[in-house]
């Protein structure tokens, strides 16, 4: 048999064999080095018929449904706004639309939750859209639109609240139910005023947003409370909108033919409104390595859901608060000193939720993903609303140090099909965890925009979820 000697059955399987046969014939260096090569393979072998791979699970699938139309057909649920006490109570709000006010329904719903989002208690109901829960103080506001702006006052955590006293008057506004940003003892947010009547269409080239700034020891439900910015709408932002002819580069904006003031038809019986910006969210850079960094700290940036036609562009602003006091809406720019109107976004195309996170000096970004928006408008299916970059049923989560590069946290949830949306959705931090309402739907839906379903999630350790 050579060196190897005579052969016996050894134990041990073909590792233990060969090991045996080795410590017979090879020096005792040789053999240690067998034993820890043998040693490290069977430690490594486990890991190997581990799998590795597979799809991405949904971080918060199941929910608590906080609102169900009483009329899927006839009443959708729109504008979910969710708020976490100091307390840990949690306070809710949501519009009810279509024939809700024919049929004798306040439009908002506001409700509490003592035991983490499992039960819910209706506290109010009022005559208000667009609306969104915030604190400033003692006092908790929900601050929405019915035309004009309104705000209503509670001075109980939730539990009872007082009637809507508007703070505008013969106006238009808009908005969702976006973030709100304190610092420096104010309040900042944004709701979108329509500064024109022109566009036959979906105006959302007519909308202006405009940051609001409040002490928060202030009555707010006072319009003297308030400063506003100054207005910047969208048709305004850039040449050439009112006649059709914008340069706006190489990115494809606008995706589809625009024809101002109308809409214009894309196939399929669908159609595309001219572009423009909506639904915005307010934030500042904190980081002094950051470009846009403000050492002074009166420097806002707004970032607002695109409509482009395509995916993946938010619209960006920033206000500049002077030193009278006055707030000025402008562009930012680059390094190179070029103006910028449109940034790279997860889901910018949709209506989104920024949220910063003091302990991991994070931003986090709640959207919607889109994943065919280059099929032909002819030949998406009949349940599929809109324009084929309008999909309204996976709802991610995304992280970031500088509001410009996404690391992408995992998918929240997402709807069985594409009627039965998950978006819309408003976020907040409630100890380890980001609690999160969503607009939804289910198969009795009308379709993905008018769900029936405003649903609660809970996304644990979402810290856990930064690498």
């Amino acid at each position: 048999m050579g060196i190897m000697g005579q052969a016996r059955p050894m134990a041990g399987g073909p590792f233990g064999t060969m090991q045996s046969m080795i410590r017979s014939t090879f020096p005792l260096r040789a053999v240690v080095a067998w034993s820890v090569l043998t040693a490290a393979l069977g430690a490594a072998t486990p890991a190997a018929t581990e799998s590795v791979g597979g799809p991405v699970r949904p971080l918060a699938n199941p929910f608590v449904a906080v609102g169900e139309s009483p009329d899927p057909a006839t009443i959708p649920l729109y504008t979910p706004s969710l708020l976490r006490l100091p307390s840990g109570r949690l306070l809710a709000a949501y519009d009810r639309g279509g024939a809700a006010g024919r049929k004798g329904m306040a439009n908002a719903v506001l409700l509490s939750s003592d035991d983490h989002g499992v039960t819910w208690t209706q506290r109010g109901a009022m005559a208000m859209t667009h609306g969104r829960l915030f604190q400033a103080g003692t006092n908790i506001y929900y601050l929405g639109q019915k035309g004009d702006l309104r705000v209503a006052c509670s001075k109980d955590q939730g539990e009872t609240w007082g009637e809507p006293v508007e703070l505008t008057s013969g106006q238009q506004w808009h908005q969702s139910a976006c973030n709100v940003w304190h610092t420096g003892g104010r309040v900042y947010l944004v709701m979108e005023r329509r500064v024109s009547n022109t566009i036959r269409a979906w105006p959302v080239g007519e909308l202006a947003p405009v940051l609001m700034r409040a002490s928060e020891a202030a009555d707010l439900t006072k319009r003297e409370s308030w400063t506003f910015a100054s207005e910047l709408a969208f048709r305004d932002v850039v040449p050439g909108y009112e006649k059709n002819d914008m340069d706006l580069g190489w990115f494809g904006v606008p995706f589809f033919p625009m024809t101002y003031p109308a809409k214009s038809s894309v196939g399929g019986r669908r159609s595309m409104a001219p572009i423009g910006w909506l639904e915005t969210n307010v934030v500042q850079v904190r980081d002094p390595d950051h470009v846009w960094y403000d050492p002074t700290g009166h420097t806002f940036h707004l970032f607002m859901r695109g409509h482009t036609g395509g995916t993946g562009y938010a619209a960006v602003a920033k206000v500049v608060e002077n030193d009278d006091g006055t707030m000025t809406t402008q562009l930012e720019k680059m390094p190179s000193g070029k103006p910028v109107l449109f940034l790279p976004f997860p889901g910018g195309q949709m209506r989104f939720h920024i949220c910063y996170d003091e302990k991991t000096r994070l931003y986090w970004l709640l959207s919607s993903q889109a994943t065919d928006s280059m099929a032909r408008p002819d030949r998406l299916p009949p349940e599929r609303y809109d324009l084929p970059n309008n999909e309204r049923h996976r709802l991610v989560l995304h992280f970031s140090r500088n509001l410009v590069d996404w690391c992408f946290a995992g998918v929240v949830a997402i709807g069985p099909s594409p009627k039965q949306s998950r978006h819309y959705a408003s976020m907040d931090i409630d100890g380890d965890d980001l609690v999160i309402l969503s607009r939804s739907g289910d198969s009795r839906a009308k379709s993905a925009h008018d769900g029936n379903l405003i649903t609660f999630h809970r996304v644990r350790n979402f810290r856990d979820l930064v690498y």
